[in-house]
């Protein structure tokens, strides 16, 4: 009874000295609730165009106002809600997944094998994903999925670099040293040691990339690299916006609030996470 009475105020505690944490995660929830509730309902069809509304501000028409061909500015701003963050969470997803494989191949293989993974790393990572993109759409066309692939090669190295490092400090340890010296090959050594102990500061990553996934396919759907027209994306609305901003500022404001709320979200949380996760950080409850 001592125990449990003692453990709810120092769990209490630990949460709230981690406001990174709570923002963040705030931040996110909203973020996902919004991007959901557009798959069933928005305000109005968000590509519904009323000429004879357009350029309202905001609460003179709809609760965010108008754009240039009346489409209600509140349910794009939903719609491209998920369009962002689902093609972000791919692009993420199989950048990690592939990064992931290649970095703990490289930590238990070594030798030639892993020096020749992390310079074609290099090589991917200093290639930046607009360019990437720009390439891979002369070849495939600008859509969803040219942004998809050209955000996970960016992802790849990335996850490879910092994989590869945690998984070949978990090789020189005790535990793994004995399964090696019971008879385990290095698969299940990856899979049953390897793998569990660098779990949590691949989430963590994964965390932080996301938020630079919303800014780059942010990029590219202003460049016109991302989803085709009309379907809404916040950056191609920051795009259409360029020429109104003299007249219509929100309909720059609005998307780009949104992006860098997202944006920074995913920052905090990330950061929180890894405050959170981080063994060095833990305290004795």
């Amino acid at each position: 009874m001592n125990t449990r009475a003692k453990s709810e105020p120092i769990a209490t505690i630990h949460c709230l000295s981690r406001p990174t944490l709570a923002i963040g995660f705030a931040l996110i929830a909203a973020l996902v609730a919004i991007a959901l509730l557009s798959l069933v309902w928005t305000p109005l069809p968000p590509l519904k165009m009323q000429i004879i509304h357009k350029l309202k501000p905001p609460l003179a028409f709809g609760i965010l106002g108008t754009d240039q061909l009346g489409r209600d500015l509140a349910s794009m701003l939903m719609v491209g809600a998920w369009n962002s963050l689902s093609t972000s969470v791919l692009a993420v997803s199989l950048g990690a997944s592939v990064g992931t494989f290649l970095g703990v191949t490289a930590a238990a293989q070594r030798g030639l094998f892993a020096a020749l993974i992390m310079r074609i790393n290099d090589v991917i990572f200093a290639i930046p994903p607009i360019l990437s993109a720009m390439m891979l759409g002369a070849l495939l066309g600008a859509g969803r999925f040219t942004a998809i692939i050209a955000i996970a090669v960016f992802m790849v190295p990335v996850f490879a670099r910092i994989t590869a490092s945690a998984a070949l400090q978990i090789w020189t340890r005790d535990y793994v040293l004995a399964a090696r010296g019971a008879g385990k090959g290095k698969i299940l050594i990856t899979w049953h040691h390897i793998l569990p102990n660098i779990a949590n500061q691949i989430i963590v990553q994964v965390t932080i990339q996301l938020g630079l996934a919303i800014l780059t396919e942010a990029g590219l759907s202003f460049l016109g690299l991302g989803m085709p027209p009309p379907t809404p994306t916040w950056g191609r609305m920051l795009a259409d916006a360029q020429t109104y901003l003299g007249i219509a500022p929100w309909l720059a404001i609005l998307p780009g609030l949104a992006i860098a709320l997202t944006v920074l979200g995913f920052n905090m949380l990330g950061d929180g996470l890894r405050d959170l996760l981080d063994p060095r950080e833990k305290r004795l409850s």
